[in-house]
């Protein structure tokens, strides 16, 4: 029990330590313990009487912020009360006020609204025109306008009205007119200058001898990367150098989208680059038959009037195809008819594949062109068909390039073989004019000896 009993004692004063004396020095016997054990509980017996008595001091003063608070309550209570009875009669009076305004709008209120319209569609209209770039601050004033037209609050003043009548009467003007003023244009190179621009109308502007394009995203002048053709270019000039008078220009009644096309459009060397490979071949033999075809029309032309000539002065045999068919005469003037005819054939043997040389080239090149321009026409064809295989046939534009070279090749193998049968026809029947002379010629002296020896 004595043991249990210190135990107890020595738990108690432990805690009494950690909580109260955690300052004291250590005990050395149990009845120093004891001491401070009864010292800590006299001392915390002290502080919480101190406690009491300061809160039943303090007890006056916190009724007294009570009743302060229940009253500010009470206050506050009635003024909300006040505010609520305000609220709702304010409210029917705005109610009341706003039917009043609508009654009496009446037909102002339809009119708003066709101001409101008019105004969006000159909005709308204005800001891919021309004009655009020489009075750019009147879309502020529209978009202003419109939302002031759509808002009956805030309702737009009659010089405001007076203006938006204003706007689409100088719209209708500058239409019919052709002015020239300053601004920054947009040159191919990227670059931005301040030039002196002419507007033609609504329809287009032009500057320095080049026409220019109206971006609306940017508002900006942009000139063409491809102006159109030297026809029109070249009165250009004469338009931005006169100050009165009548001069012809090339327009663009859509307003721009032609010449916009324009640009998109590819120009011959860009088309014929389309054909790739193949294309640049069939252009090549097309060359080569072009050349050959027309040597061999001088050179037949040349001979043709050797022969001619010849044909005048049958007894001085010159070096000419002719020439030498009768000097085969000329050297054998005892020789019977079925010899000399053996050997007036023999020499225009020889004479013809001179007359017909080059035609074989001429002909093949007609059969190979077009030949040419089929296996191009398979090979874009192919292309066409793996784009449409990766990538399925939703974009036109991917498959755009086969289908251009399959386009390009057969027209350029069209273009190279027509000339060139053309051509081959016209030194074919050359060369056998001239053959045909020789045989008549041949011929003639055969009837001539044949009646000497008759």
């Amino acid at each position: 029990m004595i043991k249990h009993t210190r135990k107890f004692i020595f738990a108690l004063g432990m805690g009494c330590l950690i909580v109260g004396t955690a300052q004291a020095a250590t005990p050395v016997s149990l009845d120093e313990l004891l001491q401070q054990v009864k010292t800590g509980r006299v001392k915390d017996a002290e502080e919480a009487q101190a406690r009491v008595e300061a809160f039943r001091n303090d007890r006056s003063s916190q009724q007294r912020l009570l009743t302060e608070m229940r009253n500010e309550k009470a206050r506050e209570e009635q003024r909300s009360e006040r505010l609520e009875n305000t609220f709702e009669q304010q409210d029917v009076q705005i109610i009341e006020l706003e039917r009043a305004l609508q009654e009496r709008l009446g037909d102002l209120k339809e009119l708003f609204g066709v101001l409101q319209q008019a105004s969006g569609d000159a909005l709308g209209q204005f800001s891919g025109s021309l004009t655009q770039v020489q009075f750019g601050d009147r879309n502020q004033f529209l978009t202003e306008f419109a939302a002031k037209m759509g808002n009956t609050s805030r309702m737009a003043s009659l010089e405001e009205i007076e203006r938006l009548w204003f706007e689409l009467q100088r719209e209708m003007v500058e239409t019919g007119k052709v002015v020239k003023f300053p601004t920054t244009v947009v040159t191919s190179d990227g670059e931005e200058v301040t030039r002196e621009v002419t507007r033609i109308g609504v329809f287009n502007v032009v500057s320095d001898g080049k026409y220019l394009e109206f971006v609306p995203e940017t508002g900006r002048l942009v000139e063409l990367q491809r102006q159109p053709q030297s026809r029109f270019t070249n009165r250009v000039d004469e338009l931005e150098g006169a100050s009165s008078g009548q001069h012809p220009i090339g327009l663009d009644p859509t307003r721009g989208q032609l010449l916009s096309l324009l640009v998109q459009s590819p120009s011959l060397t860009e088309r014929i680059a389309q054909g790739k490979t193949v294309g640049y071949v069939i252009i090549a033999i097309g060359i080569v038959g072009i050349i050959v075809a027309i040597w061999r029309l001088l050179a037949l032309s040349a001979i043709g009037a050797q022969v001619n000539k010849q044909i005048k002065n049958p007894g001085s045999p010159g070096n000419n195809p002719l020439g030498r068919v009768l000097k085969v005469h000329a050297d054998n003037p005892n020789t019977d008819v079925e010899s000399l005819e053996l050997k007036l054939g023999e020499a225009i043997l020889r004479e013809t594949p001179g007359l017909s040389s080059m035609l074989p080239l001429l002909k093949i090149i007609s059969v190979v062109a077009p030949l040419l321009g089929l296996l191009g026409t398979v090979t874009g064809m192919i292309v066409t068909f793996q784009a449409i295989t990766l990538y399925g046939a939703g974009d036109p534009k991917l498959m755009a390039g086969g289908i251009s070279t399959a386009l390009v090749t057969t027209v350029l193998g069209l273009v190279v073989a027509i000339p060139t049968v053309f051509l081959h026809t016209l030194v074919s029947s050359r060369a056998r004019r001239l053959t045909q002379i020789l045989q008549e010629e041949a011929a003639g002296i055969l009837a001539e000896r044949a009646e000497q020896g008759s």
